[in-house]
């Protein structure tokens, strides 16, 4: 046998080694949390991630972090203190892709409730759960790394994933540990999120209807994270490097900490701002402004004390089939701006980011024109 051939056999054993693996994790139905439950106490090596090359350890800055918004005067009838909050968001969209919201109408009961929700969620027996588990397009599925069979390294966390619009779950679809709150979350975040899309079109200059008539607010989708503790948190991730596949994402995180975002080439710490909302632009708000606005990457880190909650809501209508097409607005185009990616549509875009996975490379630069 020669050497190459010798070479592609490794390879295939250890593919199908890795498949093996991976389909053996799956069909547990336990996610990450089954082997903290399990007490391991070396990671798998499906959870071992290579370091980033273009990015060292030491790069993190520490003496900057991303704006925070108040919104409590955003119904002021006064001009001035209207164009302020305009102003920030425009400045933040542009600058960071990030920001936080405090201030923003959403009880404080209603912010530790949904956190509640998604830690009794993935908390419960685990029988009942996996009712729950798969890898299916349903209002409601829980399931491990929705990229598992794709992904170079598997993430340290579990998640649960609900449709909320256009087509929400019925209540009888959803877990009975957080029916309730997540119907009225998701009532709270869909105000807030138009709202938002509001001041994001004035930000552009465009009439503060201008987002949502595109359809930018007509699907809503809430992803509850659960990450458990990690024995091995330096050699895995979280969540791997990468931005969201969406218009506008709005995430609330736990006290645990560990979001980070991606600024001039070096990892700035989210803080964790009590009663605060993180906003970020997503993949499709940056490409339909014709890169005015940044979807910027971003990651968590493992942790050691967990478990860390985080509630993710996603404004897209996803994989759900759709003719409407986005490309960059006419309103912004001009012949020193010309278009910078081509047509698709949302359901597009999310195959495309899903079958990727989360490889730590933008699916925008698939589109770019």
């Amino acid at each position: 046998m020669s050497n190459s051939m010798a070479t592609t056999s490794i390879r295939n054993m250890s593919s199908n080694d890795r498949l093996h693996e991976l389909k053996a994790f799956d069909d547990t139905k336990a996610g990450v949390k089954g082997l903290v439950d399990a007490g391991v106490a070396k990671i798998p090596t499906l959870f071992h991630h290579p370091p980033d090359k273009s990015l060292k350890s030491s790069d993190l800055l520490g003496h900057i972090s991303i704006p925070v918004i108040d919104l409590s005067d955003i119904g002021n009838k006064d001009q001035s203190t209207h164009q302020e909050i305009v102003s920030k968001i425009r400045e933040a969209s542009e600058r960071w892709g990030f920001f936080q919201i405090v201030n923003h109408g959403i009880p404080v009961s209603v912010l530790e409730e949904i956190k509640d929700g998604v830690r009794r969620f993935h908390e419960q027996d685990t029988e009942v759960k996996k009712e729950f588990y798969t890898r299916q397009l349903k209002p409601f599925a829980y399931n491990s790394n929705f990229d598992l069979y794709s992904s170079p390294a598997l993430n340290w966390r579990d998640t649960f994933l609900c449709y909320l619009a256009p087509n929400a779950a019925k209540p009888e679809e959803l877990p009975e540990v957080c029916r309730v709150i997540l119907l009225e979350y998701g009532k709270h975040v869909m105000k807030l999120g138009i709202t938002l899309l509001e001041l994001l079109s004035e930000a552009l200059g465009l009439n503060p209807d201008h987002l949502k008539g595109m359809g930018c607010a007509d699907g809503l989708v809430t992803l509850g994270h659960y990450y458990p503790p990690c024995p091995e948190p330096e050699l895995t991730m979280g969540t791997t490097k990468h931005s969201d596949n969406d218009f506008l994402t709005v995430l609330l995180q736990d006290h645990i900490g560990g979001l980070q975002v991606l600024y001039q080439d070096k990892w700035v710490d989210i803080p964790t701002v009590p009663g605060a909302l993180v906003v970020n632009i997503g993949d499709l708000l940056q490409l339909i402004t014709n890169d005015r606005f940044r979807s910027v990457e971003h990651r968590v880190l493992a942790n050691s004390v967990g478990p860390r909650i985080s509630v993710a809501s996603f404004f897209s209508t996803d994989l759900l089939p759709s003719p409407k097409l986005y490309g960059p607005m006419k309103e912004l185009l001009s012949e020193d701006n010309p278009p910078k990616y081509r047509e698709t549509t949302v359901a597009e875009y999310g195959a495309y980011f899903k079958a990727k996975g989360l490889d730590g490379t933008s699916a925008l630069e698939h589109f770019r024109i």
